[in-house]
């Protein structure tokens, strides 16, 4: 899971993933409680290099950390959302 861009973001943001192999992958997005916002995705891909893209307007500004799980593998990345 790379880095959101743009980060801060204001309404919109990108977030490009690898797996080295077809499998589950589900990624989420958190507040700083650490309740779940919302599922970006969560389902098989295809091995290879991936983009979600995470579309906020409704959300209230804030930090919010973004959840990758796929295979045993986890990551977690900061955005920041300003409006």
């Amino acid at each position: 899971l790379t880095s959101a861009y743009p980060n801060p973001f204001n309404a919109t943001t990108r977030l490009v993933y690898g797996v080295p192999q077809n499998g589950r992958v589900n990624i989420s997005v958190y507040d700083v409680a650490g309740r779940l916002v919302t599922t970006l995705m969560d389902g098989h891909v295809t091995a290879g290099n991936h983009t979600v893209i995470w579309n906020a307007p409704t959300f209230s500004s804030g930090i919010y950390l973004i959840r990758m799980e796929a295979d045993g593998f986890k990551s977690v990345k900061k955005v920041t959302l300003i409006k």
